[in-house]
């Protein structure tokens, strides 16, 4: 199997998270956006990551991917039996892919503006070392004047919105292991994948790890689901 990704890209995570969960070997193509783009259009008829070549078949979107996998490998389950857990699981996966994504992208995007290694160290690995001195290097009141026009599209009602949806998460993981039932499931991944945005786990690597949004990374409110997310992404083998 080929997993086309870009690396920071909480989708992508979420699909190597997956594949780690069902202990899946895989290799990874690391996508050039604008000329990879195109190449991944031809291989997928779209432009956007994650894309799994799995033989003859070529998978676009994480739940796609993640429904393509519960299918060819079933074990271990990521979707409960239970008729009404799987319910569960499948709202949870698709608001931690929505509300929850376009909150923590908007959050990293904001945070980005106003540090600039966060912002060198998101480019794209194959990015030319001058640009990304140059986009480590860009005035910080200029960047900081960009992280408050994100921030006002990001908008304070969706912060709060943003931040009192972590708090009830933090409640919840800091009393139970799992979102849904007794076993780790899709819910808990996709969900694990979307906070990576918010505070860099230990695998990211220098310079990201621990690194994020000010005022959610840094909130002790947030500490039990921070440490949740690192104990599922330890029971993967990610941490």
């Amino acid at each position: 199997m080929q997993l086309h990704q870009f690396r920071h890209s909480a989708f992508c995570e979420k699909v190597r998270l997956v594949l780690a969960a069902k202990g899946l070997d895989y290799a990874v193509v690391e996508v050039t956006p604008a000329l990879g783009q195109l190449e991944l259009f031809r291989l997928s008829g779209q432009r956007q990551v994650p894309v799994l070549v799995d033989g003859s078949e070529v998978i676009a979107d994480s739940t796609a991917i993640a429904l393509h996998l519960e299918r060819h490998h079933p074990l271990p389950a990521l979707l409960p039996a239970d008729p009404a857990e799987r319910a569960q699981v499948l709202l949870l996966e698709d608001w931690a892919d929505t509300a929850l994504a376009s909150g923590c992208r908007l959050a990293l995007l904001q945070a980005a503006g106003a540090d600039p290694v966060l912002r060198s160290a998101l480019l794209p690995d194959a990015t030319p070392a001058p640009l990304r001195q140059l986009v480590s290097g860009l005035p910080s009141g200029l960047m900081g004047g960009m992280g408050e026009a994100i921030g006002e599209v990001l908008g304070q009602q969706q912060r709060r919105q943003l931040q009192s949806n972590l708090e009830q998460l933090a409640l919840l993981t800091g009393s139970c292991h799992h979102l849904v039932g007794d076993q780790l499931s899709l819910a808990d991944l996709a969900v694990v994948a979307q906070l990576s945005l918010l505070r860099f786990p230990a695998s990211s690597g220098a310079p990201l790890a621990g690194r994020g949004v000010n005022g959610i990374a840094d909130n002790p409110m947030l500490e039990p689901l921070f440490s949740w997310r690192d104990r599922v992404l330890a029971q993967l083998g990610q941490g």
